[in-house]
């Protein structure tokens, strides 16, 4: 049953359940486009659908593992078909694996990739072939500004990310010509349960901040955590009409972690 009642775009968000993409959701409802967010969290796509239709209809929930191409695109052919064109994809979703190289384990290894790497690449494959025809679309894929520096204990991730950074703007290239920009917002420490899980004690966040010489990792100049609605604006912005003239962008929302590098 088609279900094309709402108003707004309709907006596309992975890893929709928490975090980051749970702030990207919020974002787009609060500027008035309709949400469809997936996770393969149910719990947590229940909580945030109940938060995002609290004052009306705004969202819709899918579950969805990215990383099975069958299952992505059945649930992106049921979004076109009962409520409407997907007119901007977020790529959140994500998972984070660490350890050092020589004992991390195969699957480590493979869930970051089949995740980070496959979920966007199986996700923006199904969306594009659709907006192509229509001449117009949006993606914003968040990556991490891990892809850009070496990191200890994280290989899996860093080169996850630095995968899925080209991948957008190889997808931002070939499509330009269908007038779909393709942009990547890259966070750097940010307040989640990701950043969290992390932390070895209370200080963590201090810790961050300040940086570690044994880890050969710079601190934060910006001296702060990014929150996740932090990068949401960056996404928000990126995904609007106000960034037309922008794609294949990598977008640090860091503190200046990187130091603009």
């Amino acid at each position: 049953m088609k279900n094309r009642d709402h108003k707004g775009r309709v907006v596309l968000v992975t890893g929709a359940a928490q975090g980051i993409g749970a702030a990207v959701a919020r974002a787009f409802v609060e500027a008035g486009e309709f949400v469809v967010a997936v996770d393969k969290n149910s719990a947590g796509l229940d909580q945030i659908m109940a938060e995002l239709n609290l004052e009306g209809k705004r969202a819709a929930a899918f579950p969805l593992d990215v990383s099975d191409k069958v299952a992505v695109e059945a649930v992106v052919e049921q979004i076109e078909r009962d409520l409407g064109p997907i007119e901007i994809l977020v790529n959140v979703a994500g998972l984070l694996r660490m350890g050092p190289i020589d004992m991390l384990r195969d699957e480590d290894w493979e869930e970051t990739f089949a995740v980070n790497v496959s979920g966007v690449f199986y996700v923006s494959r199904s969306v594009i072939r659709r907006m192509v025809p229509r001449q117009s679309g949006s993606i914003v894929t968040v990556g991490s500004n891990a892809a850009s520096v070496p990191r200890m204990h994280m290989a899996a991730y860093a080169s996850s990310k630095a995968a899925v950074t080209m991948f957008t703007k190889c997808l931002g290239l070939e499509n330009a010509q269908h007038h779909i920009r393709c942009n990547v917002v890259s966070p750097g420490s940010t307040d989640t349960e990701m950043q969290r899980s992390m932390w070895t004690d209370a200080n963590g966040a201090d810790a961050v901040i300040v940086g570690s010489l044994a880890s050969y990792k710079l601190g934060i100049p910006l001296q702060k955590l990014a929150s996740p609605s932090d990068i949401a604006d960056a996404v928000l912005f990126l995904a609007s009409d106000r960034a037309s003239h922008i794609t294949m962008h990598d977008l640090r929302v860091d503190g200046g972690a990187t130091l603009g590098n």
